[in-house]
């Protein structure tokens, strides 16, 4: 019997990469998105393929699906600081009225929920590395505090439904991701730095560029996210790439893969900008068997070139 996943901002970045990894695996998928960030072409490949539905819908207004469904992702959110300052009240829509809606979908269809939340729980941390154990240093009411904020109450509700209504639920906390699909204005450091390479224009590092990223190709990430769906785990569990460096060393990483002359230029550090993120993923090592494989510098060749090949967006 086929499967039947609900993906929720399925048009995203990451939904996207989610949907179609799911499609090879054999479920049915329908992709939900009202596109206020997420675009219509990152699925466009995907909709002659048997299996697969597109529907414009905006979590925080309702849910419905008719059928039968075994899963339901929620990865509906703007998460790009860009989008998030600009949108700070639908992202704490998304991330609370969005979040029970597709709670009680899952809910209604007796379906497994996975949450995708986000490194950002943890804020600025002053425990290195972030384990899920730790609890997060986060500014409630400055800039940034709409989608942290947005993402543990994502966290709270999903426990909720789990220890009231027995719901089979997971909570994945992603760390930074990169690769294909990436829209190129969408403030992230890796697909800034390579649209300013590739254009020869000045790479805008914030600050001294000291602060630290580990950053993780999303065929990994798509991984672990596919293991822990399939696994009885309810999380929280971290996913991401161990490998920290500094802001400074990606941006001049990205520069010389590109083979570009730009120059560094240093720019004011947002407010609440993380000093330092990097996961302890000993958990996702015991219990999914799941780490990084694709090397660092191979996916930051991969995403150069896919922003070559897509010269219209940048």
């Amino acid at each position: 019997m086929t499967r039947r996943a609900v993906v929720t901002g399925g048009a995203g970045f990451l939904g996207s990469h989610l949907c179609e990894r799911l499609l090879d695996e054999g479920y049915e998928v329908v992709c939900l998105d009202n596109f206020l960030t997420g675009r219509p072409d990152n699925v466009a490949h995907l909709v002659e393929r048997p299996g697969f539905r597109l529907i414009r819908c905006d979590v925080t207004d309702y849910v419905h699906v008719p059928g039968a469904v075994d899963a339901v992702l929620h990865f509906a959110s703007p998460a790009s600081p860009i989008d998030y300052l600009q949108l700070p009240i639908h992202t704490l829509k998304v991330g609370s009225i969005g979040t029970l809606h597709a709670l009680g979908l899952a809910r209604d269809k007796g379906a497994r929920f996975l949450l995708a939340s986000t490194s950002e729980v943890y804020g600025d941390p002053l425990v290195h590395p972030q384990p899920e154990t730790y609890w997060g240093n986060v500014n409630p009411v400055g800039p940034r505090g709409v989608y942290d904020e947005a993402k543990r109450f994502a966290e709270a509700l999903t426990m909720a439904y789990r220890s009231t209504h027995g719901l089979n639920t997971a909570i994945v906390r992603i760390f930074n991701t990169f690769g294909p699909r990436q829209r190129p204005s969408d403030g992230r450091a890796i697909p800034t730095f390579v649209r300013q390479a590739l254009k020869g224009e000045p790479l805008t590092v914030a600050g001294d560029g000291s602060q630290t990223r580990s950053i993780c190709y999303v065929d990994d990430m798509v991984e672990g996210i596919v293991r822990m769906l399939h696994s009885d785990h309810p999380g929280p569990m971290n996913l991401g790439n161990p490998h920290e460096l500094s802001i400074l060393d990606l941006a001049m990483w990205i520069r010389d893969l590109a083979g570009s002359s730009s120059e560094v230029v240093f720019v004011p550090r947002p407010e609440d900008d993380p000093g330092v993120r990097q996961p302890d993923i000993a958990l996702a090592r015991q219990v999914l068997g799941w780490e990084p494989k694709v090397p660092v510098e191979d996916g930051l060749r991969r995403t150069i070139a896919w922003f070559r090949d897509h010269a219209d967006l940048v």
